[in-house]
């Protein structure tokens, strides 16, 4: 018998406050210099004229952009960069009081206590993850729940002092790694490339120079010469304890010969 049931709706409240968020945010990352510029304070000798005051970004394509590019209308040196118009100068409006953590409905208290500071903390692992090349590899160092924790301990606004803090400094790691160490991590994740070729390249050298006939000779030499010599110690003992009297005997088999 087949039972019929309804599927609940997914939640986008994860959803709204990442597009919230990101409405938030300026258009470029690397427009502070544009945006706060202003035509009065224009001067020939430090600032471009075609560029200064305006919200500008470099972009790239596939085909020739000078070829589509009109004098009369657009300045040459405009090719290859893409132009919008800057932010509204209005001061944002005044912030809310915030709601009180113990009656609030846990949609409010998400928005206001937990996401203001978890998706800076998701924002700043996606470009480390980016930086370390963790879209390109298959195992990669970079561990994105270590460095959310020293991310958010050191963003914490209820303490200062923690700027420098690392993830092994953290008390609360401290105490669980000594019930729960972790096992060392592989050379092949510890290295860097520059450092791993460097090992491979000296290793090779290595190789090179072992297999010349020359270290060939010697090495067979001194595996030839340590064959000799393996019982060598053995050798020497016996012949000592051949020379050295019997326990209770007080004269040596030499003297014996002598004194006949």
């Amino acid at each position: 018998m087949s039972v019929l049931t309804q599927v609940s709706k997914p939640n986008d409240l994860w959803n709204d406050i990442c597009k919230e968020f990101q409405s938030r945010r300026p258009s470029y990352d690397d427009d502070a210099a544009s945006v706060s510029t202003d035509y009065e304070d224009f001067d020939p000798a430090k600032h471009t004229p075609v560029f200064y005051g305006q919200m500008h970004a470099k972009v790239t394509v596939d085909f020739d952009v000078a070829a589509e590019v009109d004098p009369a209308i657009s300045h040459p040196s405009c090719i290859g960069y893409a132009f919008c118009q800057k932010p509204s100068t209005t001061k944002p409006p005044q912030s809310q009081p915030a709601p009180p953590k113990d009656t609030c409905p846990p949609r409010v208290y998400l928005e206001h206590y937990v996401f203001p500071y978890i998706l800076p903390a998701l924002e700043e692992t996606l470009k480390t993850a980016k930086e370390e090349r963790c879209f390109q590899r298959k195992w990669v160092k970079f561990n994105a729940l270590d460095f959310m924790s020293e991310y958010l301990y050191r963003k914490n606004p209820n303490f200062t002092g923690r700027e420098e803090t690392k993830l092994m400094e953290i008390p609360f790691v401290k105490e669980w790694l000594k019930d729960n160490p972790r096992p060392p991590l592989p050379l092949s994740l510890v290295w860097t490339e520059d450092e791993a070729a460097l090992v491979i390249q000296s290793r090779w050298r290595g190789y090179q120079v072992r297999k010349t006939p020359e270290v060939q000779e010697l090495w067979q030499w001194q595996r030839e010469w340590r064959e000799i010599n393996r019982n060598i110690q053995s050798c020497v003992n016996d012949f000592w304890e051949s020379k050295m009297p019997e326990k209770g005997d007080t004269t040596s088999p030499e003297l014996e010969e002598k004194s006949e």
